[in-house]
C-alpha cells in the first residue's frame, strides 16, 4: 500500500488567559491507501484534536505549534486557510461525532449534500442533485429521492449520520477521517454504518482514520492500531498483533475495562483508577504512571520512549505481554441468592400514547404509541435490563415505573400497591422509594446549584432533617458513591462526565430508595470510566439491596449487570428470561439480530461475524406493523406474520418470547411443572 497521510511529530497547543495546554505532543501517524486505521484512547487524550489538526480546523484558540501533516505528498500545515479549503472534502471530509450539530436544520438534505460539489467542481444545482442522490444510494439510504427534500429533524439518528458520510463522499475523497461515528447510535445501526464505510473504503481505495474509544470497534474494523493517552502515542501496532500481544499496560487495560459477551461467564470488569493527566501542567515521567499498578520510580522520573519490536512501537519501560488474565468470576449463584424473588414492582397490561395534535384548536390527529400492553414482574434485589432500539420504549416505561409519566391504561403496582391510578394522588413518601437516574447528567443537574444543595434538594422536600444533619448526609454520600467531599462545595460544570454521572447516582440514593430506574447511565463514557461506575453500581446493590431497572441498548453491559432481561421492540416485549437464557440461547430473531451487532474486542472473532445486523430502521410507532411489528426487518417473516400478533410461548421456567417462527421449539406449560 502506497502511503496517504503522514503525520510527524505533531504538537497541538491551546492557549487561554491564564493557562496553555499541550493537547498532542510529539504524535506521529500514517494512513496508507485503502488502508483503516484506529485511534484509541479515552476522552481528553488527543484523538479528536488530531483529526482536527490533519483538516485544519481547530478552534480559535488552538494552534499546531511544531510538526508535519503531508496528504497525498502535499504539505497541508503550510497552506493559507484559503488554500486549505480546496482540500477539505475534496482530499479529505470528517464525519463528526454529531451529525445533527453539523447539519443545518434551515437547509434540505439534497441541498447540503451537493454544496462541496458546486464549491470545489463548479457544478450545476442539476448536477449537484444528481451526485447527491447518487451518494444517497452509496450509503444505503433507505428511499434517497425522498430524503433529498427533507430537513435534518425529520431523519432518525442513524439516516443523519448517512447524511454526514454522503456529504463526506460526494467529492470523492482519497482519506475519511471518521471521528466517532457511531457513538450514540443504537448497536444495530452502528454495525450498517461501520458496515457501509468498510464497503466504501474497498470500492474507492480510500483511507480511513477511525477515531474511538470502543475497543471491539476496533477490534472489527481496522488493519492498524495507535493508542493515544494524555496527547502521545502510548502504543501501535496491526490490529491482530495488538489484541493478542499488547505491550502498554493502558492498552491492556482498556481492554480488560470492557464488558464481552464473548465470555462463556460473567467477570469482574477491570476499571482504570484515577482519571488522564491534566495537560495544562507540566508532566514528569511517564504520563500513565500515576494510575498504572507497574509503575517503578523510574516511570515517575523519565518519559519512556518509543521501542520497536518487529514494528511493534509501544512506550513502556516494564512492557506486558498480551491481554490481562480474566479477571475474577462473578458469582452469579450467589447473586441469584440474594434477590428474594418477591415481586417489588409489577406492570400489568401497560399502555403508553402521546397524542398527536394539528390545526388551530389543536384536536387530536393520531397518537404515538409508545408502550403497547406491556407485563412484567420485577423481583426485589435483583437487576432488570430492559434492552432495544432507541424508540422501543424503554425509557418510557422507566418514567412510568418512577411516576414521572402517567399511563394511558394498564396498572403498575409498588409493593403490592397501586400507583398507577389515574385517580390517586401521589403523596410526598410515595416517591420515596423509586428514584430515577438519568442517561445525560449534566442536562439533569441544575448548572448553578452547588453539588450541596443538589444532593440535599430531596432531604429537603422529604422535610428530613435540620440543616446540619442534611449536610452530614450529603458528605455520606459523596463518600459512598467515591467522591472527595470537597466536590460539595463546586458546581455540576467543574467534573467530567463519569464524576457527574457518580454524583447523579448519589442524588438517586439520598432517600434511601428500594428501586433505581437507570436510564442509559453509562451510555456516554469511556470504557474505563464505564467500568468504574458499573462496579460502583454493584458493590451499592450488594450493600444496600438494591432494586435496578437498567435501560440501555448495550448488550454487553445489560449483560454483565442484569438477572433477567426484557427485550422490547416497538412498544412490545418480544422476549423476557433470565440474563443467560436470553442472551445464550435466544428465541426471538430480534434479540439474535442485537447480539449479532455487538461489536466483539476480538479481530478474529469480529471478522467472522461482520456484517450479521438487523437490517432497516426501526418503523414508525405512530402506525406500527400489523401482526408481529417486527415482521418488516425479520429474515424469518411469512404471510402468518402479517395477519396475527404473535402469543408470548415459554421456552424454560424463566424464558418468554412472541415470535411464530422463533429460533427455539417452545415447550408445553405441563412440561414445566416439575413433580
Amino acid at each position: 500500500m502506497s502511503s496517504l497521510l503522514t503525520v510527524e511529530n505533531l504538537k497541538v497547543q491551546f492557549s487561554s488567559q491564564k493557562t496553555l495546554a499541550t493537547a498532542v505532543n510529539d504524535f506521529s501517524l500514517e494512513v496508507n491507501l485503502g488502508e483503516c486505521v484506529g485511534l484509541v484512547g479515552e476522552s481528553g487524550c488527543g484523538k479528536t484534536t488530531t483529526g482536527l489538526a490533519i483538516m485544519r480546523l481547530l478552534p480559535a484558540n488552538g494552534k499546531i505549534t511544531a510538526g508535519h501533516v503531508t496528504l497525498d505528498g502535499v504539505e497541508m500545515t503550510k497552506l493559507s486557510e484559503q488554500e486549505m479549503r480546496k482540500y477539505r472534502g475534496r482530499s479529505v471530509a470528517l464525519i463528526p461525532q454529531d451529525p445533527m450539530s453539523s447539519l443545518n436544520p434551515t437547509t434540505k438534505i439534497g441541498k447540503q449534500i451537493g454544496e462541496g460539489l458546486r464549491i470545489h467542481s463548479g457544478a450545476t444545482d442539476a448536477e449537484a442533485r444528481k451526485r447527491a442522490l447518487e451518494v444517497l444510494d452509496m450509503v444505503e439510504m433507505p428511499n434517497p429521492k425522498e430524503r433529498l427534500g427533507q430537513y435534518p429533524f425529520e431523519l432518525s439518528g442513524g439516516l443523519r449520520q448517512r447524511v454526514i458520510i454522503a456529504m463526506g463522499l460526494v467529492c470523492s475523497p482519497k482519506l475519511l477521517i471518521a471521528d466517532e461515528p457511531t457513538t450514540a447510535l443504537d448497536v444495530t445501526i452502528q454495525a450498517q454504518i461501520l458496515n457501509i464505510i468498510d464497503n466504501l473504503r474497498s470500492e474507492m481505495n480510500m483511507g480511513v482514520l477511525l477515531i474511538t474509544h470502543d475497543m471491539g470497534v476496533i477490534a472489527g474494523r481496522t488493519d492498524r492500531v495507535v493508542v493515544m493517552y494524555g496527547g502521545e502515542k502510548a502504543e501501535e501496532a496491526t490490529t491482530g498483533e495488538l489484541f493478542s500481544r499488547m505491550r502498554h499496560p493502558y492498552s491492556q487495560a482498556l481492554l480488560a475495562s470492557m464488558p464481552n459477551l464473548e465470555n462463556t461467564t460473567k467477570h469482574e470488569l477491570t476499571s482504570i483508577a484515577g482519571l488522564p493527566p491534566d495537560l495544562t501542567k507540566e508532566i514528569v515521567g511517564c504520563r500513565f504512571a500515576p494510575r498504572c499498578s507497574f509503575a517503578t520510580d523510574q516511570c515517575r522520573r523519565e518519559d519512556p520512549p518509543l521501542t520497536s519490536d518487529a514494528g511493534h512501537l509501544y512506550a513502556c519501560f516494564h512492557p506486558v505481554d498480551g491481554p490481562r488474565p480474566v479477571a475474577e468470576r462473578v458469582d452469579v449463584v450467589a447473586e441469584e441468592a440474594r434477590i428474594s424473588h418477591v415481586g417489588l414492582v409489577r406492570l400489568e397490561g401497560i399502555v403508553k400514547e402521546f397524542p398527536i395534535k394539528a390545526g388551530l384548536l389543536r384536536r387530536k390527529v393520531g397518537a404515538i404509541h409508545a408502550v403497547s400492553d406491556v407485563s412484567f414482574t420485577i423481583n426485589e434485589g435483583e437487576t432488570f435490563g430492559l434492552v432495544g432500539e432507541s424508540g422501543c420504549g424503554k425509557t418510557t416505561i422507566g418514567r412510568m415505573i418512577v411516576g414521572l409519566e402517567p399511563v394511558t391504561a394498564g396498572q403498575i403496582f409498588f409493593r403490592d400497591k397501586l400507583v398507577s391510578a389515574k385517580k390517586h394522588k401521589p403523596s410526598r413518601a410515595d416517591y420515596r422509594d423509586r428514584q430515577m437516574m438519568f442517561q445525560d447528567p449534566y442536562s439533569s443537574l441544575n448548572p448553578r446549584s452547588k453539588v450541596e444543595d443538589i444532593l440535599a434538594e430531596p432531604l429537603v422536600i422529604q422535610r428530613e432533617g435540620d440543616k446540619e444533619q442534611r449536610r452530614r448526609r450529603v458528605a455520606e454520600l459523596l463518600d459512598v458513591v467515591g467522591l472527595e467531599r470537597r466536590a460539595a462545595d463546586r458546581y455540576p460544570h467543574e467534573f467530567s462526565g463519569g464524576q457527574r454521572q457518580r454524583i447523579g447516582l448519589a442524588r438517586a440514593l439520598a432517600l434511601n430508595p428500594r428501586l433505581i430506574v437507570a436510564d442509559e447511565p453509562v451510555s456516554a463514557l469511556d470504557v474505563s470510566i464505564q467500568a468504574q461506575i458499573l462496579n460502583l453500581m454493584k458493590g451499592l446493590q450488594r450493600e444496600h439491596g438494591l432494586t435496578y431497572v437498567f435501560v440501555s441498548h448495550d448488550l454487553a453491559v445489560v449483560y454483565y449487570m442484569a438477572n433477567t432481561i426484557g427485550v422490547m421492540y416497538l412498544g412490545k416485549i418480544v422476549e423476557i428470561g433470565d440474563a443467560e437464557s436470553v442472551f445464550r440461547r435466544p428465541a426471538h430473531p430480534y434479540t439474535q439480530g442485537l447480539l449479532d451487532a455487538v461489536p466483539i474486542p476480538n479481530p478474529n472473532e469480529a471478522r467472522a461475524k461482520r456484517g450479521a445486523t438487523v437490517r432497516g430502521e426501526l418503523p414508525s410507532p405512530v402506525d406500527p406493523p400489523s401482526g408481529c411489528r417486527f415482521r418488516t426487518r425479520c429474515p424469518y417473516a411469512q404471510e402468518l406474520c402479517a395477519k396475527e400478533e404473535p402469543p408470548m410461548e415459554f421456552y424454560d421456567d424463566h424464558h418468554q418470547a412472541a415470535c411464530h417462527f422463533p429460533l427455539r421449539t417452545p415447550v408445553k406449560i405441563a412440561e414445566l411443572v416439575k413433580p
